[in-house]
């Protein structure tokens, strides 16, 4: 098995791909701002692959992305101890071999590029990659494989993060879709403001994308939580929530040169 690590502001992601069957079997995701040391992470590791009947030996190579550098170590270490390997960790060097380029490959989050790249590969025609993470973000390809734009804004759960932290009457809500744009209550007016507002925020950015460059995308959704704005299907070519998997691999392989 083929093992890709995605590390994030909120989770991390543990893809496992079955070299024999060509596909993910099996995926965890662990919460990064609960407690998180080595400790926990051997022993949930531990646990998942014993409900699962999966042994860590199966696991002959793993690349490793991440956007928080404090993670690193940990999950460095976790691959020497549980896996008895070190992990290939993809940074600014790694991108020279792949079909797509970029003139910033150290300004650009790893997991970005490896969405890309997956994407790319698959498709190789003009691309924009939405992902809906901790942070909202659109990645731009052209028809050539060239980085044209990274568009940030602030994600959906950090926005109601911020939202419900930051003032004093608004509760917590739910990270689901309102059952009309129209709040009857507290709850689903924050919910209706939240999840129409990016819902328009997400067909804006890819309208002027494609107005100012002329250009017909394919659009792809990913990120945790690609899935819940259920009216935006129409604005997406498909959502590959394991796109940024398949990426670390794809950047992975062609660097290490094993398969």
């Amino acid at each position: 098995m083929f093992l890709s690590i995605d590390a994030g502001n909120s989770n991390v992601v543990f893809g496992f791909f079955d070299d024999q069957l060509k596909e993910w079997i099996k995926i965890l995701r662990i919460d990064t701002k609960k407690s998180f040391n080595l400790l926990a992470l051997e022993k949930t590791l531990g646990l998942f692959f014993l409900e699962n009947e999966m042994s860590s030996h199966e696991v002959h190579q793993i690349g490793f992305s991440t956007v928080v550098p404090e993670l690193e170590r940990t999950i460095f270490q976790l691959c020497q101890n549980f896996f008895d390997q070190d992990p290939y960790v993809i940074n600014g060097r790694s991108y020279q071999k792949l079909s797509i380029h970029t003139q910033n490959p150290y300004e650009i989050g790893s997991d970005l590029m490896a969405n890309m790249a997956a994407a790319y590969q698959k498709y190789q025609q003009a691309c924009i990659i939405v992902d809906f993470g901790t942070a909202l973000t659109f990645s731009t390809l052209d028809k050539s494989g060239i980085v044209i734009s990274v568009n940030i804004v602030p994600g959906i759960k950090t926005a109601l993060h911020s939202l419900f932290s930051n003032t004093a009457k608004l509760p917590k809500v739910k990270m689901e879709m309102p059952p009309s744009v129209l709040g009857k209550n507290t709850v689903e007016s924050i919910q209706t403001g939240i999840f129409y507002g990016y819902s328009g925020l997400v067909k804006g950015v890819l309208q002027a994308i494609k107005e100012e460059t002329k250009t017909e995308y394919k659009v792809i959704a990913t990120g945790g939580m690609s899935t819940l704005l259920t009216h935006l299907k129409d604005s997406f070519n498909l959502i590959d929530e394991k796109l940024t998997l398949e990426g670390i691999k794809l950047i992975t392989t062609l660097n290490t040169g094993v398969k």
